[in-house]
């Protein structure tokens, strides 16, 4: 299995003006991302707006990613869903496209207990050959998971490696889970808004949708090479976009503001239900990157 270390960019899925999948963009997001040095990409994420896509949808936009990428970066596939049997065939699916890991967040259960968890975890691994990386955020499902679960299913189910953290406070919950096993690869998340301290405890990248990935990439690098004041300063510099796009309730929508302006896709709208940006955070937007130095948001800014 492919050893999950980095920056993975979460792709965010491109509409039309009519809302269809805009596959002509999709592609020129995979390019774009990687021109920005991602060291791999995770679709079909949340913020890909997966749950607004259909399953023949989420097939399609696989496809169309897996070949795009062409082997150049590893690919997650998000394949969470509400019905285990089709989360089970899309991850199925996933690797037999090429794939090199799966993402998936329990669904909704009635039983939430860390026994219920584990069996569905592994239900799902018996069914599968490939990476499966768990991905741990409550406020899609309402499931806590335990630092003890996520331990036990590391333990249990060789095939689960690495975790996607996303339950506050995540370092606090990093350490939680290294006192139990040392066997997951631990990404953060949350748009990139506290990539530094996760990496100071001993994350090994991060998966986020944060518009400019070279960023991140650059205080990845710095920090694994031993430079630890360079990472700090590129991290302090840009930490005002970093939080003022992660704004709860339109993050994704300034998401795709910053990637239309950077080029990267042509149109910015999410697929309804959405919430939609006033003329005041565009003004805001401009405002933002004049603070931080980037004239030109189209260009790599690293």
């Amino acid at each position: 299995m492919t050893q999950l270390r980095g920056i993975f960019n979460i792709l965010a899925t491109p509409f039309d003006s009519d809302y269809a999948v805009d596959y002509a963009s999709l592609r020129r997001l995979v390019r774009f991302q990687l021109g920005l040095g991602a060291q791999g990409l995770t679709i079909l994420g949340v913020m890909g707006e997966a749950a607004k896509l259909s399953v023949d949808e989420r097939r399609a936009v696989m496809d169309c990613v897996i070949d795009a990428v062409a082997g150049a970066a590893p690919i997650v596939v998000g394949t969470s869903h509400t019905e285990l049997a089709t989360c089970i065939a899309l991850s199925q699916a996933a690797f037999a496209a090429g794939a090199d890991g799966v993402m998936i967040a329990p669904p909704p259960l009635e039983d939430k207990s860390d026994p219920a968890i584990l069996a569905l975890y592994e239900q799902i691994a018996a069914c599968v050959d490939g990476e499966i990386v768990v991905q741990d955020f409550p406020p899609v499902n309402d499931v806590i998971m335990s630092p003890g679960v996520l331990a036990q299913i590391a333990q249990r189910i060789p095939q689960a490696r690495a975790l996607k953290l996303e339950d506050p406070p995540l370092m606090q919950k990093i350490n939680a889970i290294r006192e139990q096993t040392e066997l997951f690869a631990i990404f953060g998340g949350l748009g990139g808004m506290f990539l530094l301290e996760e990496l100071n405890r001993g994350a090994a990248g991060t998966m986020t949708g944060f518009a400019f990935t070279e960023i991140l990439v650059a205080v990845y690098e710095a920090f694994v090479a031993g430079e630890r004041g360079k990472a700090e300063a590129i991290f302090d510099k840009y930490v005002p976009l970093i939080r003022y796009e992660n704004q709860p309730g339109i993050n994704l929508t300034i998401r795709k503001e910053f990637l239309q302006r950077r080029g990267a896709i042509a149109n910015a709208t999410p697929r309804p239900p959405f919430a939609a940006i006033d003329t005041g955070t565009q003004a805001e937007i401009d405002w933002l990157l004049r603070r931080v130095g980037i004239e030109d948001p189209a260009q790599k800014i690293m």
